[in-house]
């Protein structure tokens, strides 16, 4: 579902733009980070947050 809910945001966003996605979890990075390099989108960076979650920077292809 975390993916789905990114995708709609990605579907909007213009060529180029980034997003940033913030993921609780090692499931939903996995799942995003892979549908999202599927869909051309390019992983820009990810980084760790204090409360343990993960923020994943993606640029819309």
């Amino acid at each position: 579902m975390t993916f789905v809910r990114t995708r709609l945001v990605l579907d909007a966003m213009s060529s180029g733009q980034l997003l940033a996605v913030t993921l609780h979890g090692e499931e939903p990075l996995r799942n995003v980070s892979r549908s999202a390099s599927a869909l051309g989108h390019a992983i820009i960076s990810q980084r760790d947050e204090t409360d343990g979650s993960v923020t994943l920077f993606i640029r819309k292809a």
